[in-house]
């Protein structure tokens, strides 16, 4: 690599590569300015070549495989924008790192599932890997966790980590709909994919949550040991009742150190609506991070997009022309602490719980004994009018329990005759 030169190739050129490349090229004189080096887009792959992306690509090699991109003697620093966890993508970056070049990526899934092997290899051949645009898109989350916030020993990570799911709940708090209806607006909007599974069943989260729980714990990233649910089961219902209980509902990614180990998951909570988390709308997304000695910091921002995700994979370009290199995840890969894992079965906290039961006498006396016979203790009622013989709904608050005791309790409920619909739990975070 010359010393005045950075030669950029960069493989993938969807929204956010076609993005990255414009960036570069708008950029360029702040960017020099910035590193004290001309930094360049001088190679390209896609499986497309023929597709007009808006952007000029007429100084750029092009290679139709993007590991020949890799291969090329004349790129000093890999951009890996392909995306999935493996093929590909896995080899672009293995083969960017075996030839000692540093390379930046925004692929999440592939450093959930590979991240430890990959630091490991940056490493031994001393060169950066970055992926800033891999967490909560244009929001500088890994460089505040791995940079600073060194100082601090983490006690809590927490996170609204996609934007998604973060327009869906808002949608239906304020519109009233349900989750389908909701659903198919996102897609029609484009804020949601033709199959939005990967999304709403909080896949792309989790990777996520995998990725800030190494950094804030320096461990390897383990999206094996995360509980992850959804928010398919989230309704108007339950969001109408959380707003009159002081709550909103929103898909967060909890990690936290306990007695038990690191607990990690990804899952709707109920968190009161006077936090500041809670007034995070839309597509935004953001992070709380709790260390001993800073307290909370926030972080909020896009999390998604062209701009924004492009503004981080350029942050790293930036730091690796200055000549940055660092510990992946913030601590060498032999220091990285194999955490014990946190039974979710072991969580403790306080629960919502919506059940639909015929209205008939007895019915609240049976749920009661129930809990009571799990150790569940309630906090809250609310069952409004009567409507007899007919399906009316109860909503309960516990205070806090086991999660292995309510999931029984909740099970035992659901087998009582009076009860129609399988019962409604969602967790209650006082942050």
């Amino acid at each position: 690599m010359a010393a005045d030169v950075l030669r950029i190739g960069v493989a993938g050129l969807g929204t956010v590569g076609a993005t990255t490349v414009a960036l570069i090229h708008r950029k360029a004189a702040l960017l020099a300015q910035r590193t004290g080096k001309d930094i360049g887009v001088v190679a390209v792959s896609a499986r497309d070549p023929g597709r007009d992306r808006g952007i000029d690509l007429s100084g750029c090699r092009w290679h139709q495989d993007a590991r020949d991109l890799v291969a090329d003697d004349g790129v000093d620093l890999v951009v890996e924008l392909i995306g999935g966890a493996d093929g590909i993508a896995l080899d672009v970056c293995r083969g960017a790192l075996e030839r000692g070049k540093p390379l930046v990526t925004a692929n999440k899934a592939l450093l959930a599932h590979h991240g430890a092997e990959l630091a490991a290899l940056a490493e031994a051949k001393g060169v950066h890997l970055g992926f800033e645009a891999a967490v909560a898109g244009g929001i500088p989350i890994v460089k505040s966790l791995r940079e600073g916030l060194a100082a601090n020993g983490m006690l809590r990570v927490q996170g609204i980590l996609n934007g998604t799911c973060n327009y869906i709940l808002t949608a239906m708090r304020e519109s009233g709909r349900d989750f389908q209806e909701v659903l198919d607006e996102a897609q029609a909007l484009g804020y949601a994919e033709a199959d939005p599974s990967f999304d709403v069943d909080g896949i792309d989260a989790a990777h996520k949550l995998a990725l800030l729980a190494s950094l804030a714990f320096g461990g390897p990233p383990r999206f094996d040991a995360i509980h992850i649910e959804g928010i398919r089961h989230v309704s108007a219902l339950d969001i109408a009742f959380a707003e009159e209980l002081g709550y909103r509902i929103k898909l967060l990614g909890l990690a936290r150190m306990t007695d038990d180990g690191l607990e990690q998951r990804l899952h709707p909570c109920m968190v009161p609506r006077a936090a500041p988390i809670a007034q995070v709308e839309g597509v935004l997304n953001a992070v709380v991070v709790e260390g001993d000695d800073v307290d909370a910091v926030m972080h909020e921002g896009r999390g998604a997009g062209g701009g924004p995700t492009a503004s981080a994979v350029v942050a790293d370009i930036v730091d690796i022309a200055r000549g940055l290199i660092l510990p992946t995840f913030g601590v060498p890969t032999d220091r990285l602490a194999d955490h014990a894992i946190a039974p979710m079965q072991r969580h403790r906290g306080c629960y919502y719980i919506r059940l639909m039961v015929l209205d008939r006498p007895g019915v609240l006396a049976d749920v009661s004994a129930v809990l009571r016979d799990h150790d569940v203790s309630i906090e809250a009622l609310i069952q409004r009018g009567r409507n007899p013989g007919q399906q009316v709904p109860i909503v309960l608050t516990s205070h806090e329990a086991e999660e292995a005791h309510m999931v029984d309790a909740l099970a035992a409920i659901g087998r009582l005759e009076s009860v129609i619909e399988t019962p409604r739990m969602i967790r209650i975070e006082q942050l």
